[in-house]
């Protein structure tokens, strides 16, 4: 019989048992990947926009499922691979990107994460990114904080001073978002023209994580995918990092409805605004976006 949710009176400290399931299936499921990087990767095509799926995808996907059913027999899973494995209902939806970054280990690059997260009428409550390169493993809990191999993850604040040529920012956009979308190379290129770098990782759970520890100082997404949204927005808002709609609505971070309404910026909350402008500035401001002119932005902490 499943486990029954944790309840407990403090509300900070419910779904710890939640998070621990997800934390040790990334873990065995990153031993796994670990394991099998970068001999041993077989690759397809999965649909028709570039993306591919390994066989690594569908083993490390199993190995989380399994350890789901285990402890929730009863809740609803939606894998990446595998798609939706029905529950009793409840409004419990685990969502399981089992190799983020699968692109990159089709090609040798070390860059790839697994993600688990736990949505509740379908917001995030519990989320956990693990990286196998490294061993390392961040979690967040809803009003629990979010942890790190060095302990909590608090405001990124005062990491690092501005820099004049602009913040580092990471950016990520959904399989559905045409290449030549011109709301896209807008946004892109105004982000592009306003930070020092824009990376792209091929992997946004990894993005997340470099967010909540503070290594950059921020990340836009368009159209984001609804699978590794939530662990990583909730991780981020749980370190302190605040995040918003294009618009500079608040932004929940739920998988549920269209990939319209998962158009993000987040970031240090210093750089935020900044980061708001250059959307606004980009003509993306509704997150559906339409082709805009670039503004001249001066980035925080530049003296200008």
């Amino acid at each position: 019989m499943s486990p029954n949710p944790t309840r407990p009176s403090d509300p900070a400290a419910r779904f710890t048992s939640e998070c621990r399931t997800a934390v040790a299936a990334a873990e065995e499921a990153g031993a796994l990947l670990r394991s099998r990087f970068p001999d041993g990767v077989a690759a397809r095509p999965k649909g028709a926009l570039g993306d591919v799926v390994t066989d690594l995808d569908l083993l490390a996907e199993r190995i989380v499922v399994d350890r789901i059913r285990a402890s929730f027999p009863h809740d609803r899973i939606l894998a990446e691979e595998s798609g939706e494995l029905g529950g009793d209902g409840g409004g419990r939806t685990w969502l399981v990107d089992p190799l983020d970054g699968s692109n990159n280990v089709v090609i040798g690059l070390p860059v790839y994460v697994v993600g688990v997260a736990l949505c509740v009428d379908g917001a995030p409550v519990t989320g956990a990114v693990h990286e196998p390169v490294s061993g390392r493993t961040w979690s967040a809990r809803l009003g629990g904080g979010a942890y790190g191999p060095g302990g909590r993850l608090t405001a990124p604040a005062a990491v690092r001073p501005p820099s004049p040529a602009g913040p580092v920012l990471a950016w990520t956009q959904g399989h559905a978002v045409r290449r030549d979308d011109p709301a896209v190379r807008a946004l892109r290129h105004t982000l592009e023209l306003g930070s020092r770098r824009l990376l792209q990782l091929w992997a946004p759970l990894l993005a997340w994580a470099m967010l909540a520890r503070g290594d950059i100082d921020g990340f836009v997404g368009y159209r984001a995918e609804a699978i590794d949204l939530p662990a990583g927005a909730l991780l981020a808002r749980e370190a302190g990092v605040a995040v918003r709609h294009l618009d500079g609505r608040e932004f929940a971070g739920g998988f549920t409805g269209p990939d319209t309404e998962r158009s993000f910026v987040a970031g240090r909350p210093e750089v935020l605004p900044y980061l708001l402008e250059l959307a606004a500035g980009a003509g993306a401001g509704d997150g559906t976006g339409r082709p805009g002119a670039a503004a001249s932005r001066v980035p925080p902490g530049s003296g200008a």
